[in-house]
């Protein structure tokens, strides 16, 4: 089955070297030389994975990755001529799942989009291209994505819009560890200047909510490194 990939880059050339590389492999693909355009091709529902280049008008790179989670959990891959630490670590906590810097060869993306699309529908063949999953499920646990509502054995939580994106990051990636530096700058949006109480507080409401006495905790506590959903 082809894939439909988004370009997002407000460099010409780029976005029309990848579409050439992309379509001789057979993939289709849909341009944007904006955040904006991107997130308005992503409204159309057919995107498989999505390219994203970091300083583009009006939106950057990180704006859209967020904007694209809020509804999807396609493979995202981050281009940038910005090669410090911050922003690579910064794109992944936001929900990017490669970054590659510029300039590159064209053939390496091509094939870190291969790898990403394998990866993601191959290995997960519940997932159809176009047909995003809406409902995220762990143990008792189940997050409905379009609704923003939290069900456990059936029965709705309520769950504030911060403590809803910081379960919905955990939920994705069970068992994957992250500091709390991650979480915050990718929950909360904002560089994570100072270690203070703020995720630690959400994660602490969060048991309350989800865990009881009875039963094994979903949120785990890694000492000196971060937190983590357990994997049921």
């Amino acid at each position: 089955m082809s894939h439909t990939i988004l370009i997002a880059d407000d460099e010409k050339e780029i976005v029309e070297i990848l579409s050439l590389y992309l379509e001789k492999e057979g993939f289709q693909t849909v341009t944007a030389h904006s955040g904006s355009e991107a997130i308005a091709a992503m409204g159309t529902g057919d995107i498989d994975l999505a390219v994203l280049d970091i300083m583009m008008p009006d939106m950057n790179g990180f704006q859209v990755i967020k904007e694209i989670r809020l509804t999807r959990n396609i493979p995202i891959i981050l281009l940038s001529a910005r090669i410090q630490d911050h922003d690579k670590i910064l794109g992944l906590g936001l929900g990017a799942d490669d970054y590659m810097t510029k300039p590159f060869n064209p053939l390496e993306v091509i094939a870190r989009i291969q790898a990403q699309l394998r990866r993601y529908y191959q290995l997960n063949p519940g997932m159809e291209p176009g047909k995003p999953s809406h409902t995220l499920r762990i143990g008792a646990l189940t997050l409905d994505t379009n609704s923003c509502q939290l069900y456990k054995n059936g029965a709705a939580i309520p769950l504030t819009s911060t403590e809803f994106k910081l379960l919905r990051m955990l939920m994705e990636h069970p068992d994957r560890v992250f500091t709390k530096k991650q979480i915050y700058e990718s929950v909360w949006g904002d560089f994570y200047g100072a270690d203070d109480n703020t995720v630690m507080v959400c994660i602490s409401k969060l048991r309350d909510k989800i865990e009881s006495e009875s039963e094994q905790p979903y949120l785990i506590t890694i000492r000196g490194l971060g937190y983590k959903m357990r994997k049921v």
